[in-house]
């Protein structure tokens, strides 16, 4: 692997890390929390992340099969059906994967490459790749707030 795309890579891997330690601590009756007045459950939240990161491996970094269905950007709202831990965890390592898989797949010279998208205008690869670290660790905060105090 390039060193770039190698640093950027590991650079996903410990920015994903917040996320992964609240997983690591999740029971199935913390996924129907929320903090009032929000209306987004911790389920909603961990289904939200592996969508997200889903749809910038497919859309931002342009890999190739990748199958995603975001229901939570389709729907705009939690509708209750994210209760399922096991599989939300594996949806999420999913995204994960996938991830890693389109930054592996990312040669150093693509990294200045400028893409654009209506949700967030014109950004270079490497600016993006720092959106969806951003999203994730964000929403992770979120989830360990509802967990802790929803």
């Amino acid at each position: 692997m390039e060193p770039r795309t190698a640093s950027l890579l590991d650079l996903f891997t410990e920015g994903r890390t917040r996320f992964t330690k609240v997983l690591d601590t999740l029971t199935a009756a913390d996924l129907t929390k929320k903090l009032v007045p929000s209306p987004n459950s911790a389920g909603f939240l961990i289904r939200h992340i592996g969508d997200v990161e889903l749809l910038f491996a497919k859309n931002v970094f342009g890999l190739q099969g990748v199958n995603v269905h975001a229901s939570t950007v389709a729907k705009g709202h939690d509708t209750g059906e994210w209760t399922d831990l096991d599989a939300l965890k594996a949806y999420v390592q999913e995204s994960a994967d996938t991830v890693r898989r389109a930054i592996e797949a990312t040669p150093d010279a693509d990294w200045d490459t400028v893409i654009e998208t209506k949700e967030f205008g014109r950004k270079t690869k490497a600016e993006a790749l720092g959106r969806i670290v951003t999203h994730t660790a964000y929403h992770a905060g979120q989830l360990a707030m509802v967990v802790k105090y929803g």
